[in-house]
């Protein structure tokens, strides 16, 4: 798997490209091999230098890519594709939970709140 690695002090990231084994967490520090870095604080080219040649090589020879440093070669337009979504997925709304929960207690109520047959006057 190619993946990034952070690097850098508290507050001041720098990042590492790495081949390193899918099992062995980001944080762990093991990799096979360092294949670039990439400055997130500078926004001009010298922010990043990527062996890209190294990178598509490992690619075709089966080696996945995070889903960061996918949408991040993609904008870089070295590699051709769309962006996947690396965020977590959303908890729903509270609003819309409530809503939910309302048309559940509503189909059961109704249900329970079917009149009553009228009961013949008593004389």
């Amino acid at each position: 798997m190619i993946r990034l690695q952070r690097t850098g002090r508290k507050h001041e990231p720098t990042f590492r490209v790495v081949l390193t084994d899918s099992k062995n967490g980001p944080k762990s520090g093991k990799y096979l091999k360092n294949l670039g870095w990439y400055d997130t604080r500078l926004k001009n080219d010298a922010a990043k230098q990527l062996d890209l040649v190294s990178i598509k090589k490992y690619m075709k020879d089966g080696a996945k890519l995070s889903l960061t440093l996918h949408n991040f070669l993609i904008s870089q337009k070295v590699i051709e594709g769309k962006k996947l979504n690396a965020l977590p997925r959303k908890t729903p709304i509270k609003k819309e939970e409530a809503k939910k929960e309302e048309v559940k207690k509503e189909a059961p109520a109704a249900a329970v709140e079917t009149p009553a047959p009228a009961e013949a006057p008593k004389a």
